[in-house]
């Protein structure tokens, strides 16, 4: 499965947030109110993951 998304930052208080619509979040499997996620930077890309619910 490859799905490309094109997306800008907007501003959120002092901070930069991305907008991610909730298609992509279902697709992902990723309940945003339960999971937490790995963000990482690797050369020029910052890196999202889903944390293993491993318990």
């Amino acid at each position: 499965m490859n799905f490309n998304l094109d997306k800008k930052f907007v501003k959120l208080g002092r901070s930069w947030a991305m907008i991610i619509p909730p298609w992509f979040l279902k697709i992902l499997e990723i309940d945003p109110e339960q999971d937490e996620m790995s963000i990482s930077i690797e050369k020029k890309r910052i890196i999202i993951e889903k944390k293993s619910n491993k318990k």
